[in-house]
Order: C-alpha cells, then sequence, then structure tokens
C-alpha cells in the first residue's frame, strides 16, 4: 500500500472512530475496538490523534468487565463553536452552538424591511456579537451557516426569493470575506429537515418531508438521510404547485400556488380587518378562547394544507412530514384538522404508513439545521 493509500486509510479510521465517540461517548478504546472491527493498536493510534487535535479527551475510569478498569474517551464539544442563521421574510434568527449543537447564545431581530442592504448589516452586527461573547476554544469559530426562503443554486448562490424579492445576491462571498471562515448557504425548509433530522422530531426517521409554512410555504426533502436538492439545487418549491388553475397570480409568476391558500400569511389575511392587523399570536390566543371565527379560519387552514400534502404523500411516500408552524405547534384543533383531510384524500393502503407530526425545534430549527451542516463540514474538514 503506498502513503496516500495509508493516509486516506487513516482518515477513514479517524471519521469512523470519531463518530462513534460521537454517538457514544463515553466509550473505552476497548469498546471502540469491538464496535468499529479495527484492531486495539490502530484504535489507540487514532484515538491520540484525535487527542492531539483537541476533539476528544479521556476522563476518569469506566466500570471493570474483569480485567483493569478502561479509561473512558468524551468527545469535546467545545474544541470551536458554530453559527446558524435564519433570514425570513421579516425576521433574523441567529445562534452559536458548540460542536454538539447545544445553543450557547442566541439573538433574535424583527425587522419590516428585508433588503439586502439592511439584511446584510443585521447579519454582520449579529456575528461580530456571537464572536464577542464566544468562550475560548481551541478552534475558535469553525464556520457560518446561513438560510433563506427561495431558490438557492449548487454554488450557494441566491438566485430569488419571491416572499423577499431577492434576486441574484451572493452572500456566500460577502460574508466569507467579513469574517474570513467557511460559509455555507441554504434552502431555509432544507435547513430545517436537516434539523430536525439531526435534533428533533425526525431523529428516528431516513426518509422525510419538513414543511416550513409561513409567508410562503417550502419544504425540505430528506432521502435515506441525505437533503435532496435536485439538478438545480432548486428542489422543495412545492408552495408553488397549482392547486386551483384559475386562481390569483402568486409573486413566483404562477396561478392559483398552494402557500395562496395554505400559508400562514393567508390565513392571517383571511382574519384581517380595516380596523385590525392580526398576528399569528393572536390567532393563538384566539383560538384557546373558542373564537368561533378563528376556529372557522383554522379548519379551512388545516383544510387547504391536507390537500397539499396530500399530493407531497403520494409523490415522495415517506415516513413522516414534519409541519414547522406556530400555530400548528400551539393548537391541537389545526394538526387534527390536517389529519383529517389528508386521511380523507390519500390511498387507504398509504392510510397507516405515514406520520404528521408537529417540528419540535420551533423556530429554531433552520438556523440549528445551518449550524450542523457547519459542523459535519468542520470534521469532515479537520482529518483532511
Amino acid at each position: 500500500m503506498d502513503i496516500a493509500d495509508q493516509a486516506f486509510v487513516k482518515k477513514v479510521n479517524q471519521k469512523l472512530l470519531l463518530n462513534e465517540i460521537l454517538k457514544n461517548s463515553p466509550i473505552s478504546r476497548a469498546k471502540l475496538s469491538e464496535m468499529t472491527g479495527l484492531n486495539k493498536s490502530t484504535v489507540s493510534s487514532q484515538v491520540n490523534t484525535l487527542m492531539k487535535e483537541n476533539l476528544v479527551f479521556e476522563i476518569g475510569q469506566g466500570q471493570s468487565s474483569g480485567g483493569r478498569r478502561p479509561v473512558m474517551l468524551v468527545f469535546n464539544k467545545k474544541a470551536g463553536y458554530s453559527v446558524g442563521i435564519d433570514v425570513g421574510v421579516d425576521y433574523v434568527n441567529g445562534i452559536l452552538t458548540d460542536l454538539e449543537g447545544t445553543i450557547v447564545l442566541d439573538q433574535h431581530h424583527h425587522s419590516e424591511c428585508n433588503s439586502p442592504e439592511i439584511t446584510k448589516d443585521i447579519l454582520i452586527e449579529m456575528i461580530h456579537h456571537f464572536i464577542a461573547n464566544m468562550p475560548q476554544s481551541p478552534y475558535g469559530l469553525i464556520g457560518i451557516g446561513i438560510c433563506a426562503p427561495g431558490l438557492i443554486d449548487k454554488n450557494q448562490k441566491i438566485v430569488f426569493a419571491p416572499n423577499a424579492n431577492w434576486r441574484d445576491i451572493d452572500l456566500k462571498s460577502f460574508i466569507q470575506k467579513k469574517f474570513n471562515v467557511p460559509v455555507f448557504i441554504e434552502n431555509e425548509a432544507n435547513a430545517g429537515a436537516y434539523g430536525e433530522k439531526v435534533f428533533g422530531a425526525a431523529k428516528n426517521h431516513d426518509n422525510i418531508i419538513y414543511a416550513s409554512i409561513g409567508t410562503g410555504i417550502g419544504i425540505g426533502v430528506m432521502i435515506n438521510n441525505h437533503l435532496y436538492r435536485g439538478v438545480g439545487g432548486f428542489s422543495g418549491e412545492m408552495g408553488h404547485m397549482t392547486i386551483d388553475f384559475k386562481g390569483p397570480k402568486c409573486s413566483c409568476g404562477n396561478r392559483g400556488c398552494w402557500e395562496l391558500y395554505a400559508s400562514e400569511k393567508a390565513l392571517l389575511t383571511s382574519l384581517q380587518t380595516k380596523e385590525k392587523k392580526v398576528s399569528s399570536q393572536d390567532i393563538i390566543d384566539l383560538a384557546h378562547l373558542n373564537d368561533v371565527g378563528t376556529l372557522q379560519a383554522l379548519q379551512n387552514f388545516g383544510f387547504y394544507l391536507g390537500i397539499g400534502l396530500t399530493n407531497i404523500l403520494n409523490t415522495f411516500n415517506p415516513q413522516a412530514i414534519i409541519l414547522r408552524n406556530s400555530i400548528i405547534e400551539s393548537h391541537p384543533m389545526v394538526l387534527h384538522s390536517i389529519k383529517s383531510e389528508v386521511s380523507s384524500r390519500i390511498y387507504s393502503q398509504l392510510d397507516n404508513s405515514y406520520e404528521l407530526l408537529p417540528s419540535t425545534l420551533g423556530k429554531n430549527a433552520p438556523a440549528l439545521g445551518m449550524s450542523s451542516i457547519v459542523i459535519d463540514q468542520f470534521l469532515d474538514m479537520v482529518h483532511n
């Protein structure tokens, strides 16, 4: 075996061992050897390398199974820190996490104006705040992940965000130049799907759909634990599938798009009056007070969501659909309405093969997804 092949095998073994330590720490070298099939000398050598890289450290001795008590190994989650930011239509939500995705700091910024220039200023200020308050660590800030609703191409350029009216924005290069760390840009629904897969409601599923229901509707698709992005990176724009071919014009250029009927924006518009602007919190409060008009609007909301979700179930046949929306998460009646509508429309053969679940990460799902993407890339790169 030549030197290049040996180096490659070492890197593969290190990654294998690190993954096991991540999932099962504290763990002994002997147990690592047993779980990976690597011999004890290889495990010992590669663990020493991981310790030199500050990714693993030893803690006190574990329980003996007859011989000498083993020294236990733990992943060093404080070796570095990651920033994940979700840029919404009227908000910017950011978090700083350690290498296990534990949120150390968070910041939420509400903004009615979402122009690229103002958003960039908010991002710079937020990232500076995280860096200034970040604990000391061997690797410092390992990277920044930012997600936005809309079309993100394979080069991580924001091609078009219909609800924010952004076109051809190279946010990746801009942020990378400012902070000189790796930067990753992703579609918001993809980021949410990744967050729920790693930390949330989809942990135990390999094939999931994540539905982000806000100003628009975005879909994140995970097939066999991998994000499906499509040829150009534009998959998941199912908020723009037609459910009424004679319907009103959408900002995307199509007519009768699903999100014109089933987004949170559509729900708010249906309850708005000339005298009063309605917020999602108003709807949650009124629903808990059994306000008849609000409950009828929520029933309608569930009806239209059910139509689109039936199409998605028939297309992808996933194990679960995760629904990210604060109103759905707050009021069981909405989820019940969605489930009833889907059940009345779906093939009877499919009816027990899927779950409709509210998000467990809530508004932090996309930001946690971006932080996790940064961490995964860092752990891949640290061995190369």
